[in-house]
C-alpha cells in the first residue's frame, strides 16, 4: 500500500448486490469476508453496501480509505492480515433514510443482510414477536421514512412491489433462535399492520433463509488499531480482529436461488440450518454469557482470562456436560464433547482479548434464546441446573449497577432503567429475584415460578460469598 495510509487497490469494483444493514465489526471479520473469497473463487456482482443504523463513527472511518479494511485473524502463534475490498459505500440511516430505501430497493440487490444485535428486531425476547409498542415500531407505522431494520425491511420490500420488482432475500446473522423464521414473522406481522397486502406479497414471494454464524470478534480498540499500524505500516481506521475459526451455516433458500458461492468460501449450504443453530446458541453463546457475568463478577476482564481460572474452566465442562449437550441434538457427523472441547481452546486463546463487559450487554435480549430455553428444556425431563441458575443469577446482579467491590457497573440494555428500578427497589437478594422474575419481557411466567427457588439460592450464594467462591461451590 503507497503511503501511510491504507488505500484501495485498483482491482475492479464489482456490482452492488447485497445491502447489509448493521455494518458492525463482526459483520466485516465475518460476512464480509465470505462474500470476498465467494467473488475471488466464482465471480458475480455481490458488492456490499453497508448501513450504519445508528451512528456515523463506521463511514467517517472508512470514507478516507475507499472503504477497504484491513481483516487481522489473532492465532495463538501470530497473527495475519487480508485487506478486504468488498464494501462499495457506507450509508448512515439517520441522515438520509430515504438513501437506504433507494439502495435496498434497486432491483440489482439481491440480498439484504443483517447483524443489528438482538434488539435490532425490536421483538419480544420472551415470544419472538413483534413488540408492536416498541418506540422505534410505533414510528414506523406512521412514516413512509423508517427507524428500525423491520422498518427498512418493509418499506423497502413496498417500493419494490410496487415498481414491478421481484423482494430481495432478507437474511439475518445475529444470534436468535431460529433466526429466519424470527425476522419473517416480524417483518411480515410489521407489513400486515402497514398494507396487508404486502404482507401477502411478501409471505408467497420473499425469502429468510436461517443461518448460524460464528467468529469471535473483540471490539476494536485504540491500542488495536496502533498495533495494525505497525504492523502493516500502514494506518488503518477501521481494523477487524478475530479468531481463526469461522463456520457459517446457511439455509440454501433465496430468491431466485441468487446468492454470492458461500460453499466456494468455506460455508455450509444446508436445507434446515436449526441444529447448527441450537447447538452453536446454547453450548457456544450461552456458555459466553455465562462467564461474561460471572466473570466481569469476579473480576476478570477477558474471557481468556476467565477460563484460565481453573474453577471457572471447571464450571464451562460442567455446564457443557450436564446441563447443556444434553438439551443439544449434534448435527450429522458432529461431537459435542469435541465442540466443547474446540470451544474451551478458542476461549483460552490469549491473542483474543474478548471483554466481559462487551459480552455482557444487552442481556435482557440475549438470555432467552442463549440459556433460558436450555433451562427449559432441563426442566421438562426434571434434570437439575444449578449452573444456568447461577448464571441467571450472575446477570441479576449485574443488572443492579454495583460489582463485588461496591463499584458502579455501566448496564448497557434496553431495559436498563426499569431493570435498575426493581433492584434499587428491592429489600433483599430474594426480593430482588422475585422483581426481576417478573419482567415478562424477559421470563416467560410458567418458567420464572419454576427457576425461582434456585435462582434465589443461587443469588444469595453470590451475595454472600461472591462470584469466584459461588462458581468453586457450584461444581
Amino acid at each position: 500500500m503507497p503511503g501511510n495510509r491504507l488505500t484501495r487497490s485498483n482491482a475492479p469494483r464489482p456490482g452492488v448486490g447485497i445491502v447489509h444493514l448493521g455494518l458492525g465489526a463482526f459483520y466485516r471479520a465475518f460476512g464480509a469476508v465470505y462474500v470476498a473469497e465467494a467473488m475471488q473463487a466464482s465471480g458475480g456482482d455481490w458488492g456490499v453496501v453497508g448501513v450504519s443504523l445508528q451512528s456515523a463513527t463506521t463511514r467517517d472511518a472508512l470514507a478516507p480509505q475507499d472503504w477497504a479494511y484491513t481483516s487481522v485473524t489473532l492465532g495463538p502463534d501470530g497473527e495475519q492480515t487480508q485487506v478486504i475490498e468488498v464494501l462499495n459505500n457506507v450509508l448512515v440511516a439517520p441522515e438520509d433514510p430515504a438513501a437506504v430505501l433507494r439502495a435496498m430497493a434497486d432491483p440489482a440487490v439481491k440480498i439484504v443482510s443483517l447483524t443489528v444485535t438482538e434488539k435490532g428486531y425490536c421483538h419480544a425476547p420472551a415470544t419472538g414477536a413483534l413488540n408492536p409498542d416498541h418506540p422505534d415500531i410505533q414510528h414506523d407505522l406512521t412514516h413512509d421514512l423508517p427507524r428500525s431494520a423491520p422498518g427498512y425491511i418493509v418499506r423497502a420490500l413496498q417500493m419494490r412491489q410496487a415498481a414491478g420488482h421481484p423482494p430481495f432475500t432478507v437474511m439475518t446473522c445475529d444470534n436468535l433462535p431460529e433466526n429466519g423464521k424470527l425476522v419473517r414473522g416480524v417483518v411480515l406481522d410489521l407489513a400486515r399492520r402497514i398494507e396487508p397486502a404486502l404482507a401477502d406479497w411478501i409471505a408467497e414471494n420473499g425469502r429468510f433463509p436461517a443461518t448460524m454464524v460464528d467468529r469471535i470478534t473483540p471490539a476494536t480498540t485504540a491500542d488495536d488499531i496502533a498495533r495494525v499500524t505497525a504492523m502493516t505500516g500502514y494506518h488503518d481506521a477501521a481494523p477487524v480482529l478475530h479468531e481463526p475459526f469461522r463456520q457459517w451455516a446457511i439455509e440454501d433458500d433465496f430468491v431466485g436461488g441468487a446468492r454470492p458461492d458461500f460453499g466456494a468460501a468455506g460455508a455450509e449450504l444446508v436445507a434446515d440450518v436449526t441444529a447448527h443453530e441450537h447447538m452453536k446458541l446454547r453450548m457456544l453463546n450461552g456458555t459466553h454469557s455465562a462467564l461474561a457475568y460471572l466473570g466481569y463478577l469476579a473480576g476478570y476482564e477477558t474471557i481468556a482470562e476467565t477460563v484460565a481460572d481453573r474453577d471457572f474452566a471447571d464450571f464451562v465442562r460442567a455446564l457443557w456436560r450436564d446441563e447443556i449437550a444434553p438439551t443439544v441434538a449434534a448435527p450429522p457427523g458432529v461431537s459435542l464433547s469435541d465442540y466443547a472441547d474446540a470451544l474451551l481452546d478458542r476461549y483460552a486463546n490469549p491473542a483474543i482479548r474478548h471483554r466481559t463487559w462487551q459480552i455482557a450487554m444487552d442481556g435482557s435480549q440475549k438470555l432467552p434464546q442463549r440459556i433460558l430455553g436450555t433451562l427449559a428444556g432441563n426442566l421438562e425431563v426434571g434434570r437439575a441446573a444449578p449452573g444456568l441458575c447461577l448464571a441467571v443469577a450472575g446477570w441479576m446482579q449485574y443488572v443492579a449497577g454495583t460489582d463485588e467491590k461496591g463499584a458502579k457497573i455501566e448496564v448497557k440494555d434496553p431495559l436498563a432503567a426499569q431493570l435498575r428500578a426493581i433492584c434499587d427497589n428491592a429489600q433483599s437478594v430474594a426480593d430482588r429475584v422475585r422483581g426481576l422474575l417478573a419482567v415478562k419481557a424477559v421470563f416467560p411466567p410458567a418458567l420464572a415460578a419454576q427457576i425461582a427457588a434456585s435462582v434465589t439460592a443461587a443469588a444469595e450464594q453470590l451475595a454472600g460469598h461472591g462470584a469466584k467462591q459461588a462458581v468453586a461451590r457450584s461444581k
